[in-house]
């Protein structure tokens, strides 16, 4: 199957969690032996045309992300040229969408958007974002509803998560022994002092911590553990390769989430995969909780106090070093449900 991803910027320009998804999604059809191209804003250091990286053709509608207007009048004609089978747009920039769906129309084929953050925007040409798909995946159910109550037809949106690889998983060797992890980028919507409190409320029980991740209060959130007494049970492990993290969590018995803003918590699922307790802090702009309803080895707290509990709670559960629970996550199961939705829109487009 041949797929016309757009992205208007990819990875190699914005390490964020929606360039990410979209990686993820043209890596695992290239593998499964598809034929991917996306068109992007150009990132290599080329005159404006195609850049074969991977197996993934990449197209350089415009040559550089300045050029919003351009992309937008270019793209529909660059996709009808490319004479896919589906079209797959990312709503980085939603008015991509639009135009996007009018090349998906000019090449006779359906379009899917991945729509990760729920912010769409004023403009007619985001508006028309949310009506323009033959349907819309989101990651999480908080998503989805933020869409519908911007006016997105609750009829063509569909939860399909992020997903984890337990290949690798499986091939990993545990690190040494830490009873709690957390991972995020520490910076405003971390929320950490919420974590860091509660296990001062736990000093005088065994246990260890492991700090994943960096940002601008990394500093701030050292100080208070050297305030609250706790330094000598606390790691801050820093920024970590994959690998590196899923060792740590496939050791680590509990993985809390206490985050204030989260579409998806792609690292918690990979410390529940890895066997760990999930503890998620609710936050109404979070979806971490979705992970943890409705499982035996999860908790919902909303106080630092409810939070000690859950973790002297879950201390009493056996250990894992890996949960088949998720094996639905593993991102050939993920990959499916694209592909599922690929299918059905091409036979529906068909009918049509």
């Amino acid at each position: 199957m041949r797929v016309a991803m757009v992205s208007f910027e990819t990875v190699h320009q914005r390490d964020a969690s929606p360039q990410r998804r979209v990686d993820r999604i043209a890596r695992a059809l290239v593998e499964r032996g598809h034929d991917v191209h996306v068109f992007c804003s150009q990132w290599w250091d080329k005159r404006i045309g195609t850049f074969e990286s991977e197996e993934i053709t990449y197209h350089g509608v415009v040559r550089s992300t300045d050029s919003k207007r351009s992309f937008l009048l270019t793209l529909p004609f660059a996709i009808n040229g490319c004479d896919p089978d589906v079209v797959h747009a990312a709503a980085t920039y939603p008015p991509a969408v639009a135009s996007a769906s009018f090349g998906a129309t000019l090449a006779r084929t359906p379009l899917l958007c991945d729509w990760y953050d729920p912010a769409v925007g004023d403009g007619f040409l985001s508006r028309r974002a949310l009506s323009a798909p033959d349907r819309i995946a989101v990651p999480s159910r908080l998503v989805r509803t933020r869409l519908r109550e911007n006016g997105a037809d609750a009829d063509r949106t569909q939860v399909v998560p992020n997903s984890v690889d337990f290949d690798l998983i499986r091939e990993t060797e545990p690190a040494d022994e830490r009873h709690i992890v957390y991972a995020r980028d520490l910076d405003e919507g971390a929320n950490l002092e919420s974590l860091l409190l509660a296990l001062a409320e736990l000093r005088e029980f065994d246990w260890s911590a492991t700090v994943i991740g960096d940002g601008p209060r990394r500093a701030e959130y050292e100080r208070q553990v050297r305030d609250l007494r706790i330094d000598d049970r606390i790691t801050f492990a820093g920024a970590l390769s994959r690998e590196e993290r899923v060792s740590i969590y496939r050791s680590a018995h509990v993985f809390v989430q206490t985050a204030h803003q989260c579409r998806f918590p792609t690292e918690m699922l990979w410390g529940l995969a890895c066997g760990c307790v999930g503890i998620v802090e609710y936050h109404v702009d979070s979806s971490a909780h979705e992970l943890v309803e409705g499982r035996e080895r999860g908790f919902r707290t909303t106080s630092e106090s409810e939070l000690a509990d859950a973790i002297r709670e879950a201390g009493e559960m056996d250990s894992k070093t890996v949960d088949e629970e998720f094996a639905g996550f593993d991102r050939g199961a993920v990959l499916e449900q694209y592909l599922d939705l690929y299918r059905e829109l091409r036979k529906q487009y068909g009918v049509l």
